[in-house]
């Protein structure tokens, strides 16, 4: 008998070996109900069939190994460029903002709209700081906290009195002044040295300033303009003091401590002017709370990353964006004064951030 088995064995083929690169190895889930070790290259029977659908968790596994590549190939990059990176997108987050919040400054008043969108803001980082807890987001610096938050919201009480009566486009060539007075104060307040380049950008970028607001002073919709022409200095003023901030606080507190600050300051004026909203607002505001969010922390990454200067080039991407948005949803067209005030606007910007990171580079 034993002759014959041994017979059939020698006929029989050998067994199949499982390699460590085989589909479905691991741990057989007889190890964890039982408790008896199964030597590891044990096939995983459960997930032999090829029709089994995958485990629930490995779409968001996945995501977060992407998301942790992503961030560890950025970190290698240059500090220009990655201060770009940010830039360019808070821009593209901003414009969106921007588009959402005309539309809901078309239905409700302007003061009542920037309290909700703060408010909002507020509230979609609520979670984060419940996860990492309040002594996280404890400012180093109150008191600069509180004036960004003054500062801010004087200037959205004009930028917001303004927003549904000019168009996007308008909006943003307006908005490319904001560099100009970023260094008119950083020369002032912060003693940088006056050269004779930024005094010409300057003077370039208040020209085009005329092109954009000049054929729109003599109409109705000039006062708008000037409202909104008035808001870039107050919000250079602000993004002065968020650059001083960065050396004190993370990019985090700083834009939890701007909701906070903003919505308190902004309550007041919300409440003599409150109209009941429907459940769509209520729902849109929610949006623009994260975009909102989502755009200050990308802006105050590139601020802290890189110089402010060296990050101007890729602000012509907001007027692409603000013109596309305009026209899908506004129907508005850019007009050729506007278009010709941009790039007067933006080639100043670009010549003084070239000449500023040629003269650190040499030095």
């Amino acid at each position: 008998m034993a002759c014959k088995r041994s017979a059939v064995r020698s006929r029989l083929p050998p067994p199949r070996t499982w390699s460590r690169s085989s589909r479905g190895l691991g741990h057989h889930p007889f190890t964890v109900s039982t408790g008896v070790r199964i030597p590891y290259g044990t096939p995983n029977t459960t997930m032999s069939s090829p029709n089994d659908p995958p485990p629930i968790d490995s779409g968001w596994r996945s995501a977060r190994l992407r998301f942790r590549r992503t961030s560890r190939r950025l970190r290698r990059l240059d500090p220009t460029v990655r201060g770009m990176i940010w830039t360019a997108l808070a821009g593209f987050i901003f414009s969106l903002l921007n588009a959402t919040m005309r539309w809901l400054a078309l239905e409700l008043h302007p003061f009542q709209a920037q309290f909700l969108r703060y408010l909002f803001g507020a509230l979609v980082m609520f979670p984060l700081i419940l996860r990492t807890g309040f002594v996280a987001y404890r400012p180093n610096h109150w008191l600069g906290q509180i004036w960004r938050g003054a500062l801010h919201t004087l200037g959205l009480s004009l930028w917001f009195l303004a927003l549904p009566r000019i168009s996007l486009a308008d909006m943003t060539a307006i908005g490319f002044t904001g560099p100009i007075f970023i260094m008119i104060g950083a020369i002032w307040f912060l003693k940088e040295q006056a050269r004779w380049d930024r005094w010409l950008a300057a003077l370039l970028g208040l020209t085009g300033v005329m092109v954009v607001v000049g054929p729109q002073l003599s109409g109705a919709g000039g006062l708008y303009h000037l409202l909104m022409l008035a808001s870039s200095p107050v919000f250079a003023a602000s993004f002065l003091l968020t650059k001083l901030l960065t050396r004190y606080d993370r990019p985090e507190v700083i834009v939890v401590w701007q909701s906070i600050t903003v919505t308190l300051f902004s309550l007041p004026m919300a409440l003599f002017v409150w109209k009941d909203l429907s459940l769509w607002q209520w729902f849109w505001f929610l949006v623009c709370g994260a975009l909102g969010s989502a755009g200050h922390y990308c802006l105050t990454r590139s601020f802290g990353v890189s110089d402010i200067s060296s990050t101007q080039s890729v602000k012509f991407l907001d007027l692409v964006w603000a013109s596309l948005l305009g026209w899908l949803i506004f129907s508005d067209v850019p007009a050729s004064a506007t278009l010709l005030g941009a790039l007067v606007i933006l080639g100043s910007t670009i010549w003084l951030a070239r000449r500023e990171l040629r003269r650190s580079s040499q030095a």
